[in-house]
């Protein structure tokens, strides 16, 4: 997957559900290992909960990596279809906890399924999301007299500068989407930019736009 979508920070929803409280705790993972971190951090949280459903998708070597939890409710009416909502919504480097608190009426396999998705549902709403792409991470060592010209040049092709250390030269560290790789090393063969030395790391995931 080139592009996807993730949240720019963490977000919660509540939903109340024939007494039941559902409490939907969308958040931003890097990976894996921080997926599961959070899940156990949540589930000490909400100790007292009956319950703590997940689903998450990440990123990891341009390999998506998916798990859901029913988390002892009714097989495949809370992490699953909490899961394919992430899916349809090409959402990724997310993890959806939602924690049910049971109000003392049962909801069905249908309700359990409509109070978990319209959980996670007002969660995404509720959110700040931005695209995510491809991209490749650089070097680029140049003069300070050159650092502002570099630093427009930067914000008209949608380059981020990540890290910037001022010593005998501007060292800079950019994420470049894939898409306009070439134009970068083009412009610094025919010294469209003047750059003393560009390094290439390896491959990046950086933002895109936002969506409102």
């Amino acid at each position: 997957m080139s592009e996807f979508i993730t949240i720019k920070e963490d977000t919660e929803y509540v939903l109340v559900e024939k007494k039941s409280k559902f409490i939907a705790n969308l958040i931003k993972v890097k990976n894996q290992e921080e997926a599961e971190e959070k899940i156990k951090y949540l589930k000490k949280k909400y100790f007292d909960a009956r319950h703590n459903c997940v689903a998450y998708r990440v990123m990891e070597d341009s390999t998506i990596i998916e798990k859901s939890s029913d988390d002892g409710e009714p097989s495949g009416t809370a992490g699953g279809p909490m899961l394919n909502i992430l899916q349809k919504n090409n959402l990724c480097n997310v993890l959806i906890v939602v924690t049910r608190y049971f109000g003392g009426i049962l909801l069905g396999t249908g309700g359990l399924v409509r109070a978990y998705s319209d959980s996670l549902i007002g969660a995404i709403e509720n959110s700040k999301r931005v695209v995510q792409i491809s991209g490749i991470e650089l070097e680029i060592t140049l003069e300070y007299n050159q650092f502002e010209k570099f630093q427009y040049y930067c914000k008209t092709n949608n380059i981020e500068i990540t890290n910037t250390n001022y010593l005998d030269n501007v060292i800079c560290k950019i994420s470049v989407e894939d898409s306009k790789k070439d134009k970068l090393l083009e412009d610094y063969e025919n010294k469209s930019l003047n750059i003393i030395k560009l390094e290439i790391f390896g491959k990046t995931i950086m933002s895109k736009s936002e969506i409102i």
